[in-house]
């Protein structure tokens, strides 16, 4: 069971770093001149490929977690209301990505209406999430 955790610690850890890291390249994407063509383009090649690379890192993330929590009880029967949090707490996290994905065709298709700032504020998202996951699982408060 050690192995699958700690698998699922490196793999959640590495989707979050492309979590924080995409809006970044979407505050760069808002703040690029409309005449400056080959810097939008070289940003959307980034965020396409980085899209790409977190989905396939959260695939195992979330496989392993279900393979914990279902494979080895882990938040199953009573005092275990923390694992219903967490779970919450995953899926905001799949529609953060889902909306992370929607907002870059957004952007390829000239439709962004948002400014950098909004993104600034959309990029803290993730740190909280994170810090409510990690609270949850090691604390497990209820």
């Amino acid at each position: 069971m050690l192995w699958v955790k700690a698998f699922h610690i490196i793999f959640v850890a590495s989707w979050f770093a492309g979590l924080f890291y995409l809006p970044r390249i979407f505050v760069n994407l808002a703040l690029v001149e409309p005449d400056s063509v080959a810097e939008r383009d070289r940003l959307l090649l980034m965020a396409r490929k980085l899209l790409r690379f977190m989905t396939l890192l959260a695939l195992p993330a979330l496989g392993l977690g279900l393979w914990l929590w279902v494979g080895y009880g882990i938040g199953w029967g009573p005092g275990n209301g923390w694992m219903h949090a967490k779970l919450l707490v995953v899926v905001v996290l799949l529609a953060y990505h889902g909306y992370c994905a929607q907002l870059l065709r957004d952007f390829e298709a000239g439709r962004n209406r948002r400014s950098h700032v909004w993104y600034r504020w959309f990029n803290e998202a993730p740190v909280l999430l994170l810090v409510a996951g990690v609270l949850l699982v090691v604390l497990k408060p209820f």
